[in-house]
């Protein structure tokens, strides 16, 4: 006679994300800016293909948006993603005890032109629309930024196109990357300047893991490439 709390959450979870990958969100898409055709065959040309994230990721099958490359997933689409789960006895052994809460972390990846502002009415949207009335509900905003995108044909980019190139003696491959460094999105929203970040790390560097590491000639190559950055930039390469 009174509703679980954990059995809601699960499908109002569930219910986020349909069959084809798609996130059910009102409105999620709406300011979601197309992948072009000249940056689709840029991302085709990077050498991640289905059986190199199948094997990174220790996985038979891989999931995601149908209609887009798993690197397209994984680096230039939005994402919605449960972080944390607790409802109920969690401990070892049995308890058939009905929980009175249930709370999920949820975190979404932001492209070019969502705003965290847009993407939480979307998601209040959803939950007053599905939340049935035998629940009380909350939603906790805790962080967000704006995602930061740079024009691969700008002036900053040919000159970092120009000091890889001399440091490592290969054309560079354009690719973009979840997980943004906020600052950059602020910088560009801020001073409505273009910004661009070279980073420096390797895929098995296990970033913000305990175990996290540097490859130390890579990390001087780098240091390397900026001082040929910031000389293309200053002669107008």
């Amino acid at each position: 006679v009174v509703d679980n709390p954990a059995n809601v959450l699960a499908r109002l979870l569930g219910g986020m994300i349909d069959d084809q990958g798609r996130i059910t969100l009102p409105g999620f898409y709406d300011a979601v800016r197309p992948l072009d055709p000249e940056e689709r065959a840029a991302l085709a040309r990077l050498p991640q293909d289905e059986t190199w994230w199948k094997e990174h990721a220790g996985v038979e099958a891989l999931a995601g948006e149908v209609g887009y490359t798993p690197t397209e997933r994984a680096t230039a689409r939005p994402t919605l993603d449960v972080n944390g789960l607790y409802a109920g006895f969690i401990a070892e052994g049995s308890k058939t005890v009905l929980p009175a809460r249930a709370m999920a972390k949820l975190s979404m990846r932001l492209v070019p032109d969502q705003t965290p502002e847009q993407v939480k009415e979307s998601l209040l949207q959803y939950l007053r629309e599905k939340c049935p009335p035998t629940v009380r509900w909350e939603l906790k905003d805790l962080t967000g930024c704006l995602p930061g995108m740079i024009d691969i044909r700008s002036a900053p980019v040919k000159a970092a196109r120009h000091a890889l190139q001399a440091v490592w003696g290969k054309e560079p491959l354009f690719n973009r990357q979840g997980g943004s460094v906020p600052v950059v999105g602020m910088i560009q929203g801020l001073l409505g300047v273009q910004s661009l970040m070279l980073g420096f790390g390797l895929p098995d560097d296990n970033l913000h893991a305990p175990n996290e590491k540097q490859h130390i000639p890579t990390f001087y190559r780098g240091i390397d490439t900026y001082i040929h950055f910031l000389s293309a930039v200053a002669e107008g390469v």
